[in-house]
């Protein structure tokens, strides 16, 4: 059994504004899941994008616009959605403080993922 501590797993900057830190992944021995946690600055989140598996996104703390294709939510602390594997999402921070999100994806990496506009 291998025990991850994620105390000491580092923070990284992952774009302006948001900073990202890897929890389970192929790097600690996953080899169907991607879990990950992000802290968006308000106005910051992740632009629209897609993956070729399924994904769930969690707001821990804060406020989130989501969307899905063409269709839009907001979520706050306590929320998931389920994006489908091959559609286009993407989220950003709408409240006034730092969001927290936490993603997990059907796959061992974070890659590949296509950026859409």
């Amino acid at each position: 059994m291998r025990v991850i501590d994620h105390g000491g797993q580092e923070q990284e900057l992952w774009r302006p504004g948001v900073l990202t830190r890897m929890r389970i992944s192929a790097a600690t021995g996953a080899e169907q899941l991607c879990v990950f946690e992000q802290w968006c600055d308000p106005g910051c989140g992740a632009p629209p994008h897609l993956h070729m598996v399924e994904e769930v996104l969690t707001v821990l703390a804060g406020r989130a616009e989501i969307w899905i294709d063409e269709e839009r939510t907001t979520l706050t602390a306590g929320q998931s959605v389920i994006v489908p594997a091959g559609h286009r999402h993407g989220f950003r921070n709408t409240g006034e403080t730092v969001l927290h999100m936490e993603a997990i994806l059907a796959a061992p990496t974070f890659g590949p993922v296509t950026q859409r506009e």
